[in-house]
């Protein structure tokens, strides 16, 4: 039989294997190939059994081709720039996201914490409201299919406690929903948030005043806890008291709030400590006191749970004793699926608008920096060194949003305070450089980048620093590498110019390597994949066009 039959006949029998084809089906596709007149009958034979009965949806998914060109990063030293090694050093990377995530895989693979994405939706797939919110023309099934090969090299970036977040509009929300759910795993949907874009209703139309877009939120494994409002009890919040002085713990180590006891029927005195009060004469804490309260365990159970790494804390005015335990899942309420500026704070798109204009830059419906600030913070309120990618930047809100989040300090006599110090929360955002009549240059040139360098540093790259919101705020600091995806033949071996030769590995996280074997080795075993490009990609990058 021939070898391309087995080949086809192989793939058929692994679909099995993957529960997509039914083994009966699968015995007469074979059976089919088997005796096919042709190579090419035997091929459309065994494409029935890549189209099977499913819920979901159907589209033209791209296919991954290998080439003979590397794709590698190379640093723009002209944009980069580092204004404190202290701090941590944020990546934008300039170039179409499906490269860049290919590269990332090679020093970032399992290790982004946090993904947030707001993807062109395409006038054709949003009507006469696209032609003044984006100015292309990429079809739904040109969205999905260009969606698909980078949302599935974004899972591989995810860390197993990662999360990746979508905004999408209404009349893409159910379609990409279901490609969500192909490649994340429809269990790994943790919700779908409705987020308050406007301060008011719009003006009444023909049909429907739109108030909300949605964000959709899939984790890639493990047991997500998502961080919304801290936790309150019926004797007033411990999270927002004034008076840190009237806040009592066991340890000076408290690490979180709150579950209070039942009341039960053992009284016991308790030792306890004032957190920002620790007055030591002789090795005792002279304002250390004995408190009464009631509690259904007595001071022996106490002392157990202390051991096992839980805290407890005391309000002074409040006979009332707190405890958790150390993953902090229970101090905090669930965020809830309506995100609007009356419960979480976050901005509309006019406020979005406005403070991008303070910036001196012009930049089309920006995604409100807070919006982005409250979905990182639910993942990393705890992790403060986490990762977070965003491969369809646009303006760079979401770098902006991290730099924020990285300055916030806790406030009202948080406990979490001596625990949670300034953040040291990294960014990596990806965006291709397409040119408009208001970006000549490019939009990562024109727009991105010098939204970063002015945030960062009060002053645009020619020195000066006259935009509104250098008057009003204080530089985040910190540093900005800025990477460009280049592209070196696998067969070039012209002197200086081999891909052993041009490719950077200290740009990937490496030392220097001490031999040219060892720098083989690595781009041998690691640049192979970056060769593969999508089918009719170049088509779909030439018509995509205005991002976030």
């Amino acid at each position: 039989m021939d070898a391309t039959k087995e080949s086809l006949i192989a793939e058929i029998e692994k679909r099995v294997s993957d529960k997509i084809l039914e083994q009966s089906n699968a015995d007469l596709l074979i059976k089919l190939i088997k005796n096919a007149g042709t190579l090419d009958e035997a091929i459309n034979i065994a494409a029935l059994g890549t189209t099977y009965k499913r819920t979901g949806l159907h589209f033209d998914k791209r296919l991954e081709k290998m080439g003979e060109t590397i794709k590698y990063f190379k640093k723009n030293e002209k944009l980069s720039f580092h204004t404190d090694d202290s701090k941590p050093t944020h990546k934008l990377i300039i170039g179409d996201n499906y490269e860049a995530l290919q590269n990332l895989l090679i020093q970032y693979k399992g290790m982004i914490d946090v993904i947030y994405i707001d993807p062109p939706y395409g006038k054709d797939s949003m009507g006469e409201f696209a032609a003044t919110n984006y100015n292309n023309a990429i079809t739904r099934d040109n969205l999905l299919s260009m969606l698909y090969p980078r949302l599935t090299l974004a899972k591989q970036l995810l860390s197993d406690s990662g999360v990746i977040f979508c905004s999408i509009d209404d009349k893409n929300q159910a379609y990409v929903k279901c490609l969500f759910d192909e490649v994340m795993g429809e269990k790994c949907f943790l919700g779908q948030f409705k987020w308050n874009k406007v301060a008011k209703s719009p003006s009444l139309t023909d049909s429907i005043r739109m108030k909300y877009e949605y964000v959709l939120a899939y984790k890639k494994k493990d047991k997500v806890y998502l961080f919304g409002k801290p936790s309150y009890n019926n004797m007033g919040p411990l999270w927002h008291n004034p008076n840190k002085q009237q806040t009592l713990i066991f340890k000076e180590k408290s690490v979180i709030i709150p579950n209070s006891f039942k009341k039960g029927m053992y009284s016991d005195k308790y030792k306890v400590e004032l957190l920002d009060d620790i007055d030591i004469e002789n090795g005792v804490n002279k304002n250390a006191f004995s408190i009464k309260a009631c509690s259904a365990w007595g001071q022996n159970k106490i002392d157990e749970y202390i051991n096992q790494g839980n805290q407890f804390v005391v309000k002074k005015s409040l006979s009332t004793f707190y405890t958790v335990k150390n993953d902090l899942s229970n101090s905090f309420i669930a965020p809830s699926d309506l995100i609007s500026k009356e419960e979480c704070g976050v901005q509309t798109n006019t406020e979005a608008s406005d403070e991008f204009i303070q910036l001196g830059l012009s930049f089309d419906y920006p995604k409100p920096t807070s919006l982005i600030s409250y979905l990182v913070n639910m993942v990393t309120y705890i992790k403060k060194d986490a990762f977070i990618l965003d491969f369809f930047a646009g303006s760079g809100t979401t770098g902006h949003a991290v730099l924020e989040l990285n300055r916030r300090e806790e406030k009202d006599g948080d406990l979490l305070n001596d625990i949670t110090p300034e953040g040291n929360r990294t960014f990596i955002l990806c965006q291709l450089n397409e040119k408009t009549d208001t970006t000549p240059n490019g939009i990562a040139y024109d727009v991105t980048s010098k939204r970063l360098k002015r945030i960062m540093t009060g002053e645009c790259y020619d020195g000066t620093k006259d935009f509104e919101w250098a008057k009003k705020n204080k530089p985040y600091g910190g540093n900005l590498d800025v990477y460009e995806i280049e592209s070196v033949s696998n067969f070039e071996w012209t002197k200086c110019k081999t891909p052993f030769d041009v490719i950077d590995e200290t740009l990937y996280g490496k030392e220097k390597f001490a031999t040219i074997k060892e720098k083989i080795d690595w781009v041998c075993g690691n640049f192979d994949k970056t060769q593969k490009y999508v089918e009719n990609d170049e088509e779909w990058l030439k018509r995509t066009e205005g991002e976030e």
